[in-house]
């Protein structure tokens, strides 16, 4: 067995006992235990009548008078213990018979007079069955547990309770407690073990954090220049980017106590809870300086003050938790060495002040991958992987734009279990080629039950997609189109393979529009009709067409004017133009799609050849490569290479020119144009 496998599965640290919960338990066993023992020697309840009754039949032995109770306790005698009527009925009222007695007792109203009366009773009696009576005063601990011993237990209960409601928050842990704060510490003795080096793609905002990181382990270097250790950073960008897993990594390599919590922390039911926890934080933290506070999705208590809030104040509570925030990150005497990590992918809708200089001086954007990114994040995923000599990081990075971390690290799990499903010894390409095929059209639908007809409008259909970017200049390049049912509703798709580019021209955007209306237009074409096939290529057509008119000012009616609202407050009550101006958007909008779909019907009807073989190839394999779509309608006629072989391409030519430019000396009198084209060329 492997180090990693004997750590992993490493025993656990012996946990140290719960004085409190042993404690409970053992209250509990002493009521029980008193209230049944002082149940197992109860006397059975009668009347005075039925004592006197007793009493003239000689059955009594010894008569106890409890003053301080008003109770007369009764011993019956051997002979009278032999009679049935006695011996049944103390055995059915008594958990524990008890031959010593006593075995009756009654409650009287006077003491004194029933003596009084007992007395005339014993002068009554012949003298062999005169008995006497004791007196005595009784405190009976046993009844007084037999009678609040339950509310006793209750206590200890609620007691109880509240402790474990309260948490590990504070000492004594009392309900008074909840404005502690619930940050979890990571310090030498807790330390983090992930680094840097488990954080892959994100090199600028790695640099930056790299950065705090060498400020609090060499403070010196900084200071003695002037600078002043910043206040905070703000790590922005998409779900799945990495922004949480780059805080761990700082974690791991700071060496200084690290204080995480989500904002949703801060958020109690209890009215001023989020500001005394803000408050004891940094209390907690400014005792460990210098360290780090992480707040995970900070949108949480950071959202604009005053926008959205509801009649009555109903945002209060969550404003004085922000307000508290920002007076502790930059308030009066706050300088003192404490660094605030914030994560959020909605910066949008946070708080101007908590945005500011003085507060956040970094906001660090962790976007999604490019290509080189996607395979140094696969590179790292791959490892603990047993794979085959045919899986490449290149290629898979090269199949995966704009994949997120969290996406890459998902298909190669799926790789895995496919692989450990087919009983593999390794993880090969196609399994990793299966993984992604799910994670983009869903699970593959083995049972699914087609008719012939829907399964040739669905292979036109895609063929329709296919021919259409295949001939037109600006659509992405496919890489495989299928007609294999997959996830909930989908019959097919069409893969395509994005460029990585940041700006999009009209005639890009217009090309995408006509490619997405492939499919429906093919349907008209081939068979007259149109189904409802289209209806995932329609809602992306319309988005893109409003996007073109009123977001990004490419209409020439509309001009130059955008209506988009970054920051999605200021048009939230009312839309920014006039009911003419929305009719003339919407006008524009169904011209520009009737434009491409007619475009579209054109492109296909010149191609209907290449797009009868296509659909018969599809019906016969279900699936097509690029490679197949070459082999039946030829290369695309344009001069640019589209296959993801040539990103991995120009990838190895990169990094060999790095290789070669690393090992070939440069001479200090070497010829600076010369090296300049060197770089340059590095960079294209």
């Amino acid at each position: 067995m492997s180090d990693k496998s004997k750590k992993k599965f490493a025993p656990k640290p012996p946990q140290k006992p719960n004085f409190q919960l042993y404690l409970i338990i053992a209250a509990v066993l002493v009521l029980v235990g008193v209230t049944w023992f002082n149940s197992s020697n109860r006397v059975v309840d009668i009347t005075l009548r039925k004592f006197e009754d007793m009493y003239r039949a000689g059955d009594v032995s010894k008569v106890v008078v409890i003053y301080n109770q008003n109770v007369v306790e009764v011993t019956l005698s051997g002979e009278a213990l032999e009679k049935n009527r006695y011996r049944d009925e103390l055995e059915r009222n008594s958990l524990v018979f008890n031959p010593a007695g006593p075995h009756y007792s009654f409650k009287v109203a006077s003491v004194d007079k029933f003596i009084e009366n007992f007395e005339k009773m014993e002068d009554e009696a012949p003298e062999d069955r005169r008995i006497g009576h004791t007196a005595k005063t009784q405190e009976s601990w046993g009844n007084y547990f037999g009678s609040f011993g339950f509310l006793i237990l209750l206590f200890f209960l609620f007691w109880f309770m509240m402790r474990r409601m309260a948490g590990p928050s504070g000492p004594g842990g009392q309900i008074f407690n909840v404005g502690k704060s619930k940050a979890q510490l990571f310090d030498a003795e807790n330390k983090v073990k992930i680094t840097f080096d488990n954080v892959a793609g994100l090199d600028e905002a790695k640099e930056e954090v790299q950065e705090i990181v060498e400020f609090l382990k060499n403070p010196s270097k900084f200071t003695k220049l002037g600078g002043k250790i910043p206040k905070g950073a703000l790590l922005v960008g998409p779900p799945g980017t990495g922004k949480t897993l780059l805080a761990k990594a700082v974690a791991g390599e700071a060496g200084v106590p690290f204080f995480t919590l989500s904002g949703s922390d801060f958020v109690e039911m209890f009215v001023g809870v989020g500001a005394a926890r803000v408050r004891d934080l940094f209390k907690q933290a400014k005792e460990k300086a210098p360290c780090i506070i992480f707040i995970d999705e900070i949108d949480a208590i950071g959202r604009s003050r005053g926008k959205g809030q509801m009649p009555g104040g109903s945002n209060d509570e969550r404003e004085n938790t922000l307000n508290s925030l920002l007076v502790e990150m930059d308030g009066f005497g706050t300088d003192s060495g404490v660094i605030v990590l914030a994560a959020t992918n909605r910066p949008d809708v946070l708080d101007s002040a908590l945005l500011r200089a003085g507060r956040f001086d970094r906001q660090i954007s962790v976007d999604k991958p490019d290509i080189i990114g996607r395979e140094a994040i696969f590179r790292v995923h791959l490892k603990p992987i047993k794979t085959a000599d045919d899986v490449e990081a290149k290629k898979l990075a090269a199949q995966t734009p704009g994949f997120a971390g969290a996406e890459i690290a998902n298909i190669c799990n799926e790789a895995a279990l496919i692989a450990a499903r087919r009983n593999k010894a390794a993880v090969d390409a196609q399994d990793f080629q299966d993984a992604i095929d799910r994670v983009i059209g869903g699970l593959e639908k083995k049972n699914k039950i087609i008719s012939p007809d829907e399964k040739r409008i669905v292979a036109y259909h895609e063929a329709g997609h296919a021919v259409a970017g295949w001939f037109l200049e600006h659509a992405d390049p496919l890489v495989k189109v299928s007609i294999v049912p997959r996830g909930v509703a989908a019959l097919g798709y069409a893969q395509y393979l994005p460029r990585e580019q940041f700006l999009y021209q009209t005639e890009q955007l217009m090309d995408e529009m006509c490619m997405t209306l492939g499919g429906r237009a093919a349907e008209e074409l081939i068979f007259g009709k149109i189904s409802t096939g289209a209806l995932s290529d329609l809602e992306r057509v319309t988005k893109m067409a409003y996007s073109i008119v009123s977001v990004y000012g490419m209409n020439d009616k509309i001009g130059n004017v955008s209506f988009y609202d970054s920051k999605g407050s200021e048009y939230r009550m009312q839309k920014p133009y006039s009911d003419k101006t929305a009719e003339t958007i919407d006008e524009e909008v169904r011209k520009l799609i009737t434009l491409c779909y007619e475009r579209t019907k054109v492109l296909l009807q010149e191609r209907m050849e290449e797009l009868e073989k296509l659909a018969q190839e599809l019906l016969k394999k279900e699936i097509l490569f690029q490679t197949d779509l070459i082999a039946l309608i030829g290369k695309r006629p344009f001069d640019k290479e589209t296959t993801y072989e040539a990103f991995t391409k120009k990838v190895d030519e990169n990094d060999r020119k790095r290789e070669e430019k690393q090992q070939t000396p440069q001479a200090s009198t070497g010829n600076s144009d010369e090296t300049k084209e060197e770089e340059v060329e590095d960079k294209k």
